[in-house]
């Protein structure tokens, strides 16, 4: 028995040695950590925050069977003024076919960006599963941005690259659903992905419509706009987006004289690549 006690008094008293050495090494580390701003937000110390190019498509070709989109101006109009008013240079244009819109895109994607932060682009169109409408007919997507990607747009690498887009993603119409309530400054170089720094936001769901008021303009452009003026500068980008999200699904429900087209709901869906957080300075 004394043998056991014995070893169990050697026990504690390594127990007893090895904590405060623990604690001392922790204490250590977390002293010589580099402060999170530094780390995790995007540095926004350039003599321009950056362009925002909008294509605002409003009329199309009978070939493509797509009809006026009524509302778009007011849309693009809304996002010009909140982007001049964030310090963007804002480039509108209007009427875009896919060949057009490509050399567009590509154009912006070898400019000089090495004073900017980073780069908006803003895309009011028809659309469908993957493809974007030009007048004249469709585009992938992710062609049209395939030029900002890696060695493409080296002025652009480790900076935001924000994607808007106003666009059906299909034809599917949200029913909605009845929701119940229950309880550093040194300059370093490192190899990163090249789909690094993206966020794209789209209006709707993969598959579903996206609703747009002939007058007001879209839902989630309004909502976008509106969350911008009021939460820039105070919230980073993903929590206004979340914002966003919760105003568009909340505070609109579709009303129309189409059969089976009124009190519908909608969703915008965020896919970021982000890899800090983004603070428009105001």
């Amino acid at each position: 028995a004394l043998k056991g006690n014995r070893a169990a008094c050697i026990s504690v008293g390594w127990v007893k040695c090895l904590f405060p050495l623990f604690t001392t090494e922790e204490k250590d580390w977390n002293s010589s950590k580099p402060e999170a701003s530094d780390v995790y937000r995007y540095k926004m110390d350039y003599p321009c925050i950056g362009t925002c190019v909008i294509i605002n498509n409003k009329n199309f070709h009978s070939k493509t069977g797509m009809g006026t989109r009524n509302g778009t101006d007011a849309d693009a109009a809304n996002v010009a003024k909140t982007f001049k008013n964030l310090g963007y240079k804002v480039k509108t244009l209007n009427d875009q076919t896919v060949a057009e819109m490509k050399r567009l895109l590509l154009d912006a994607s070898k400019e000089d960006h090495k004073n900017n932060a980073s780069f908006v682009c803003v895309m009011l169109s028809h659309g469908d599963k993957g493809v974007i409408y030009g007048t004249d007919g469709c585009e992938k997507f992710d062609t049209l941005v395939q030029c900002f990607k890696g060695k493409h747009c080296k002025g652009l690498v480790g900076k935001p690259k924000l994607f808007f887009i106003q666009a059906c993603r299909g034809s599917a119409l949200d029913e909605g659903v009845i929701e119940t309530d229950s309880e550093g400054d040194e300059q370093t170089s490192e190899k990163i992905p090249v789909e690094a720094d993206f966020l794209y936001a789209y209006s709707t769901a993969p598959g579903y419509y996206s609703w747009r008021n002939t007058s007001n303009g879209s839902w989630f452009i309004q909502k976008l706009c509106e969350m911008l003026e009021r939460y820039s500068g105070k919230l980073d980008l993903m929590q206004i987006m979340t914002r966003v999200s919760h105003g568009v699904s909340r505070q609109f429900e579709s009303s129309c004289n189409l059969p089976g087209f009124s009190n519908k709901k909608q969703i915008p869906c965020i896919v970021s690549m982000l890899t800090k957080d983004f603070y428009f300075p105001v």
